[in-house]
């Protein structure tokens, strides 16, 4: 049985820190109706995607991102 796992993007792309200003990039890692993309799906690791959540959250904050998409 193959095992595919996702490779995770922040680390072949050399990324320290994920900044809350960069939306498009963001936006990449929200669903449809505006939710965080787990894990699973992004295939970041635990490190990269608590500093995803942080960055989405901020951004949301700041009002550069929705809540909620419509």
């Amino acid at each position: 049985m193959a095992e595919f796992r996702k490779q995770n993007r922040f680390y072949s792309e050399s990324v320290d820190v994920i900044d809350y200003k960069d939306v498009k990039f963001l936006q990449r890692y929200q669903s449809s109706v505006g939710k965080i993309e787990g894990r699973k799906r992004t295939g970041a690791s635990m490190k990269h995607q608590r500093m995803l959540a942080k960055a989405l959250k901020r951004a949301r904050h700041m009002a550069l991102l929705p809540f909620v998409v419509k």
